[in-house]
């Protein structure tokens, strides 16, 4: 995955034709969540800022800043919020 630019996300429509949003943190730990913001409705979480709160990986949303834990998609402003946490695609030789 050496592709993806820590810190940064990246869209990317999986094998099924998910929409995904990956993410590399510092270490090189690789994460995939839904890319469509579930409080808009937009294909944009890819183009969220990620970070950290509480120790655990997040992104904000670009659109109203909720955050969402990488690991388990959950909303951290919104417990009955999530994202789909989707398996991280291998990268083809």
């Amino acid at each position: 995955m050496e592709f993806l630019e820590p810190g940064r996300g990246r869209a990317a429509v999986l094998a099924d034709g998910t929409d995904a949003a990956l993410f590399r943190d510092g270490d090189g730990e690789v994460y995939a969540v839904g890319n469509r913001d579930p409080f808009s409705g937009a294909d944009v979480i890819a183009n969220g800022i990620m970070g950290s709160r509480d120790g655990a990986p997040v992104v904000a949303s670009p659109m109203h800043k909720q955050e969402f834990d990488l690991r388990t998609g959950a909303c951290l402003d919104d417990p009955a919020v999530t994202l789909p946490v989707l398996p991280v695609p291998t990268a083809r030789p």
